[in-house]
Order: structure tokens, then sequence, then C-alpha cells
């Protein structure tokens, strides 16, 4: 990652300290004003962990210590369900997360639609523009603020440890862990499959007991999480683009002075947009990495997927399901699905 070795270095310290369960910026909370926690299932090493301990950084700078955003990742403070109902009901700060907020704003999911964006260049134009502002303002309407810029999590794909995954029929009964929202459900439902919720922290001992049969994510977090010790092959659908909008509850974030609120959403958009370079080249590297510890990736034809999807009126349903105007928004930067 593009991060100087003086920051890795204060970074991999932060990271230490939230390791050990303390909060990961301390050193000067004494004289905080505003003491935030920031929650998120980004296992310790993952970019989106360590970018948004470099901004609390930042923002602690900026504020002339005034404010100590205090980083927990791995799941700390619970699953992603339960982190998101907390900073709906005030209890947490910040969270970040993809599919689960699905289940409070259905429309939170649409960037989730399976095979919709083919590019990177298509997911940012949507996301930073006109269906990112659709998304973002209709999570207002339960009480939480969305930050203008998203995390990267990456395109999604599916591991397994008995055979590969190369077309639709190989799904016919494969049990698959996927996070617990109606999308992902409806998604391996359509495709055959056994679509099993699990939380993300209780997954490496599903596929570790064959509780399941494989998995379904992006590589940063296959390889962050050691997903590939106990799987033996990836395929490369990238079925699915998964970015973590960051959340704050509406009204803690409103009481917060202009200028905090000014430190507060440039550092997290600053952090937001160097994580998506990170994440990147993470991927490689973490290709590399599982490749060398005995990872098979197999090159996967998504045309028969997306096949076995309009045909089935998937599309149709989930256009239904979102609305003709976030749909429309959806095909202006992708094309007709």
């Amino acid at each position: 990652m593009n991060i100087s070795r003086r920051t890795f270095g204060k970074t991999a310290m932060a990271a230490g300290l939230v390791a050990a369960g303390l909060p990961s910026v301390c050193l000067g909370a004494a004289t905080a004003k505003y003491r935030l926690r920031y929650g998120t299932a980004f296992p310790n090493n993952h970019p989106g962990v360590l970018r948004i301990i470099e901004a609390s950084e930042s923002i602690k700078k900026q504020t002339d210590g005034l404010v100590d955003l205090q980083v927990y990742p791995n799941s700390q403070l619970g699953s992603e369900p339960d982190m998101f109902s907390q900073t709906r009901t005030g209890a947490l700060d910040f969270m970040s997360t993809s599919g689960v907020n699905q289940t409070a704003v259905p429309v939170g999911g649409i960037n989730a639609v399976a095979f919709a964006f083919e590019t990177y260049d298509q997911v940012w134009a949507a996301m930073d523009g006109g269906l990112g502002d659709h998304v973002r303002a209709a999570f207002t309407k339960v009480g939480l603020y969305v930050f203008p810029k998203c995390l990267d999590n990456g395109y999604r794909n599916i591991t397994a440890a008995a055979k590969p995954i190369v077309h639709p029929d190989d799904l016919k009964g494969f049990k698959i862990r996927v996070p617990g929202n109606p999308l992902w459900v409806t998604l391996f439902k359509t495709l055959g499959a056994a679509p099993t919720p699990i939380n993300f922290g209780e997954l490496y001992a599903a596929l570790q007991t064959k509780i399941v049969d494989g998995e379904e994510n992006p590589l940063a977090m296959i390889q962050s999480a050691k997903l590939y010790e106990v799987q033996k092959y990836v395929s490369m659908t990238g079925h699915i683009w998964d970015g973590h909008h960051i959340f704050a509850n509406a009204a803690r974030w409103g009481a917060l002075p202009e200028d905090v609120r000014k430190a507060v959403s440039d550092g997290l958009s600053t952090a937001a947009t160097r994580e998506r370079e990170d994440v990147l080249r993470f991927n490689d590297a973490a290709a590399a990495e599982m490749q060398a510890a005995g990872l098979t990736f197999n090159k996967v034809d998504t045309k028969p997927f997306r096949e076995v999807l309009r045909a089935s009126g998937f599309y149709n349903d989930w256009k239904g399901k979102f609305g003709a105007d976030a749909w429309s928004l959806l095909e202006k930067y992708v094309g007709t699905l």
C-alpha cells in the first residue's frame, strides 16, 4: 500500500492497540472534548482499517486534540447488524458496512446488483455521483448520515473447498455463506445454491467445520481473514461490487460543531479515497500470497450466470423492489441489465 514507512509504523502501532482491545488513538485522549467511536468488521490489517486509523490521527491533529476518533476493527463492537443497530440508536457514533444496511433501507443495497458494474470507472461515477446521492438521501429517513465517499471492499468472488465454481451448474445445492440480506440470498437461490447467512466473524469456523461448502468475498477479505487456509479454490466471478458506506448517527452528527464536522468529514473522505487505491494494490499482493499458499485461481465466463439471472426475472424483480427511479440511475451508469 502507498503508505510511508513513518505512517505505517504509526498505523501498525495503532492496530496493535486495537487488537489488544484498546482505543486505537488514545494518546492525548484526556484532552479530547469529543470522543467518537467507529466500528467495522474489517480485519486489523485491512486498508479500510489502516486508512481510518490514519484519518483519526489527522483529525486529532487538525482539531488540536479536541476530537478523539477511536477505531474498533474485527467486529470488536459486535457483528455488522449489531453495529448498524447501535449506530441507528446512537449507542455507536460511526460504522461502515455494505449489505446489512439493506434491511433498513432497501435501496441501500442497489450497488450489489449482480454483474451490474463491469469496471471501477462505472462504480465511482455512480457511487460518487447521482446513484450515490440517491442512496445517501434515503438513509436520512432512518436517522443516519452517510458520508459522501464510500470505502471500496472490492469485487466479490466465490471460494470453495471441494471444487471450483466456473458455471452456474456448479452451484446446484452448493452451501454458500452469504451476508444476511435479501439480495445476496435471492441471487444465490436463483443460481441454484443453498445460501446460508453467517456473521463474518464466525465464517472461518463455519468453513473449517464444513457447515458451509464455500463463501464469497473480495480478495482482500479472503486474504486478511485467512479464509484461504480452509478453502482450496477461488473462482473469479466478480459477481458483486461491494462498497462500504460510512454511517454516522444523524442526531449525534448534527449536534457536533460545524468545524468538527468538517474536520471529520474531510478526514474520512480522504481516507476513503486513499483506501480505494490501496485495495487495488492489496488485491494484487493478496492474490500472489494466496496462490503461493496453495489456493487455486479459476477464470470464469460470467455470461452464463447473467443469462440465468435474466431468464429467471431476477433483474426485473429487483427493479420493482428498488423502484424505477433508483433503477434508472443505476442503468444510467452501467447500461440496460
